[in-house]
């Protein structure tokens, strides 16, 4: 595990710029300011800018070319939503995972739009579906027909004008999962219009034209239409349950505030079922791992359930890290080593943390007084196998989809390694090889750019690649039907 620094450190370094003469009102000014302070600070620090090879190529040419495209767009930024869409448009080309610009302030939330048609899709097998129609509306496509095209534009430019970067990276599968609720919907985000007004869909056979007319936008309704289309976590997102007469034990979510220490007592309560001879489900649709230590709750859940004994020779290999040498970057592990020393406890149960972390302090000083752009450090050395008997009896399937992110991939670099373990589902989210996030304020206070600070280089899993479901494992159905869902699960034990 490369991510073990950022797990132990009590937040992320946050540097403030001053936000200049530019008003609070005048978005425009403060979304040029923005998106120059984002440039420097990649170009400056982001270790793609100057480690060669294939994983920073798009990295490298979107720092300028983005740069560029973005200040064309400026002037139509009149307002807090546009600031943030523009700011979102720039750090998604980038086509980078760990590289996002996001508002400071509590967004707009993922069911919010002012106008919609009544049709949501999502996107299955390839193409946008109509997965919901909203009742008592006419003349609508009906549900399971397909988007071919809105005036001129076909389904996938349609996309490509309204979703790719502004809502998401269209370049990834889970990035067109995730998107696709609002292809038809108002967001209003200036850069892309509103609701089409005449869209072509094949419903049977042939196609059919549909009006497309704007309905008002209650939130009852889109929050029905965003829940019938993508997978949404239930509210409690950590539990076990007996489904179909195996353990299924639910990891929602990979936060730290997710109740982790009641979720593990039920797990070491349960483990004889668990482990039982029957089978059990690991479900991981919608785990965003994005937090500091998703990692290693992940790996703490295979412990309980393989024991560290077991899995502890399993683990990828760490391979080495290459660092960035900049001040900015070292100052980053000034601050989390300042952290770490002052909290006792750290200091009495991660001691080798400590010491790396100096470690890595001191590298810095050599690369930085030798004028190196980067240098490299060894990771954790692969363990012997300890001959620990496997202690899970029975078949195991770990069930993901595009919700799938950051810390719950390592967590399936761990359990796809681990024996009678399949993955189900659906193609999960990408993850860089840039990994540790430097956050930093950018000059309005309205955003916060996060950027990965070093680059893992010798990763077994490629950058950005994610974990796709083998064949008779994938499943092709509707996410949002639990039932649907439950039943083909039980399917894979037969």
């Amino acid at each position: 595990m490369n991510r073990l620094i950022a797990a132990a450190s009590a937040a992320v370094m946050s540097l403030s710029l001053a936000a200049g003469a530019a008003s609070a009102q005048d978005f425009r000014a403060l979304a040029q300011q923005d998106l120059q302070a984002a440039r420097d600070a990649l170009a400056a620090n982001h270790p793609a800018a100057v480690i060669p090879g294939a994983p920073g190529e798009a990295f490298r040419n979107w720092i300028d070319a983005g740069y560029q495209d973005a200040l064309g767009r400026v002037g139509r930024v009149n307002s807090g939503g546009s600031h943030a869409y523009l700011l979102r448009y720039y750090a998604n080309g980038f086509r980078d995972s760990n590289t996002a610009i996001r508002p400071t302030y509590e967004g707009q939330g993922p069911f919010f739009a002012i106008g919609w048609p009544g049709v949501t899709t999502a996107w299955r097998n390839g193409e946008y579906v109509v997965s919901y129609v909203k009742p008592g509306v006419r003349n609508l496509p009906p549900v399971g027909s397909t988007l071919v095209k809105c005036g001129d534009k076909t389904a996938a430019e349609l996309a490509e004008e309204r979703l790719d970067r502004w809502e998401g990276d269209l370049t990834t599968e889970a990035g067109r999962v995730r998107t696709a609720p609002y292809l038809l919907w108002n967001r209003n985000n200036p850069f892309t219009g509103g609701v089409p007004s005449l869209c072509s869909f094949k419903v049977g056979r042939r196609d059919r034209e549909f009006q497309m007319q704007p309905q008002p936008a209650d939130a009852a309704s889109l929050e029905a239409a965003y829940r019938a289309t993508v997978y949404v976590p239930p509210a409690t997102p950590l539990a076990v349950e007996t489904v179909n007469g195996r353990p299924w034990v639910h990891v929602h979510s990979l936060a730290d505030d997710a109740g982790w220490d009641a979720f593990f007592a039920a797990v070491e309560a349960q483990l004889p079922a668990i482990r039982g001879s029957q089978g059990l489900v690991i479900d991981l649709r919608g785990a965003d791992g994005s937090s500091l230590n998703a990692t290693s709750r992940g790996y703490g859940l295979a412990n309980r359930i393989w024991t560290p004994e077991f899995t502890v020779s399993r683990q990828p290999e760490a391979g080495s890290i290459t660092y960035r040498a900049t001040p900015a970057n070292r100052q980053w592990f000034v601050d989390t080593l300042g952290r770490m020393q002052a909290d006792p406890r750290f200091v009495q149960e991660s001691s080798a943390v400590i010491d790396q972390t100096q470690a890595i302090v001191a590298a810095f000083d050599s690369a930085l007084a030798a004028n190196q752009a980067t240098f490299t450090m060894p990771g954790r050395p692969s363990v012997p196998d300890t001959g620990a008997a496997n202690p899970v009896a029975g078949p195991v399937v770990v069930l993901v989809d595009a919700g799938c992110s950051g810390g719950c991939l390592d967590t399936l670099d761990l359990l796809a390694r681990l024996p009678n373990v399949r993955l189900a589902g659906s193609t999960t989210a990408e993850d860089t090889i840039f990994i540790e996030p430097t956050v930093l304020r950018l000059p309005s206070n309205y955003a916060e750019l996060t950027y990965g600070h070093k680059a893992w280089t010798t990763r077994q899993r490629g950058n950005d690649a994610p974990y796709t479901p083998t064949q008779g494992l994938a499943y092709s159905g509707d996410a949002a039907d639990e039932t649907a869902v439950r039943a083909w699960v039980a399917s894979l034990f037969q």
